[in-house]
């Protein structure tokens, strides 16, 4: 995608909505949303350009086969029994979830990578954090045991599971790899990312010294969420009666091993079908990414998210639809 961004980038997209009117507004971590933080304000700006142009829209108009003829003409043949004819098409439905989705792209001769999901929460059916729903720490590490897969940063508890920046992007990194496991696996957790064991341990050791009788469930440390703190401190058989001093070895390592590795076991994605975007599609060596036309196809173009084409957050994803987008009207408009 980099030069395909040379030609369309995200000032591009920026600059591109302000002048139609949308104010935009950039997080602390570098997302940006219309200042309504509404996604009708998009909706909006869109079907009023579409409007200004005087493209025609046609609903319902589920698309059954498309037939490339001779005369270089597309026939589209509808559901509703319909045909249309173009001299282009630019096919941009974005992803989907079956294979056999794609069968009417199949057909005109192009390879589909098996599409799987993207981005979404692990769900963790028996998790032993039931009932943290909300806690989110900034820096943490979530990993797939036996893989080489993690990501750093905010991780967020919800009602059915591990979700946040950190957890969304390790799916995305690790979307075939869980599809091929049936979406199971064991996380490892870390919730202090910045703090190493052997600091962990050390600063232990010197509460000891310092504050021995200090109550160690009822005192976060670390800057965790007191209530993620307590339940760690739980589990780790901790009453709270106990004060530093009282600690054993063996419950102080239990204490810095539910903080630094703690095990999850995941079945299955969000339960909630939440999954954001797809991983598969028209296979790119087939495209031609300068332009988006098919090399298989004169005058059949791609954009979107129907491409095998996908990023680890939502705004990766939309700059590809807006890159590819305006890479495909463009070459698409011209005249031969």
């Amino acid at each position: 995608m980099i030069g395909s961004f040379s030609r369309f980038n995200v000032q591009h997209t920026i600059d591109w909505f302000v002048e139609k009117g949308v104010k935009l507004k950039e997080e602390d971590d570098g997302r940006m949303f219309p200042i309504t933080d509404n996604s009708q304000t998009i909706i909006d700006c869109l079907m009023n350009e579409t409007e200004q142009l005087k493209i025609k829209l046609k609903l319902n108009h589920d698309l059954k086969k498309i037939n490339y003829s001779t005369a270089d003409l597309f026939e589209l043949n509808f559901n509703n029994e319909t045909e249309l004819k173009f001299e282009k098409v630019i096919i941009t439905t974005g992803g989907y979830p079956q294979l056999k989705s794609f069968d009417f792209i199949s057909a005109l001769g192009h390879t589909i990578i098996p599409p799987v999901a993207s981005l979404f929460t692990f769900n963790i059916p028996d998790s032993p954090l039931k009932g943290l729903e909300g806690v989110s720490v900034s820096n943490g590490t979530i990993r797939i045991s036996g893989s080489k897969l993690q990501e750093i940063g905010p991780l967020l508890i919800t009602h059915w599971g591990i979700s946040g920046p950190a957890a969304i992007k390790l799916s995305a990194w690790a979307a075939r790899w869980l599809n091929e496991n049936n979406y199971s696996a064991n996380l490892h957790i870390n919730w202090l990312s910045d703090y190493d064991v052997k600091k962990i341990e050390n600063f232990f050791g010197e509460l000891k010294s310092t504050s021995p009788t200090k109550k160690i469930l009822s005192n976060s440390f670390f800057g965790l969420p007191q209530r993620l703190w307590e339940r760690l401190v739980t589990m780790a058989g901790i009453t709270e009666k106990e004060n530093i001093s009282d600690l054993s070895k063996s419950k102080i390592n239990k204490l810095v091993q539910l903080l630094t590795a703690m095990n999850l076991v995941s079945n299955g994605k969000t339960t909630y079908k939440e999954e954001f975007v797809t991983c598969g599609g028209i296979d790119l060596k087939e495209v031609n990414l300068q332009t988006m036309e098919s090399l298989k196809v004169k005058g059949l173009f791609f954009a979107g998210e129907v491409l095998n084409i996908d990023g680890i957050t939502g705004g990766f994803n939309f700059q590809a639809a807006w890159t590819t987008g305006w890479i495909a009207g463009l070459n698409a408009s011209k005249m031969d």
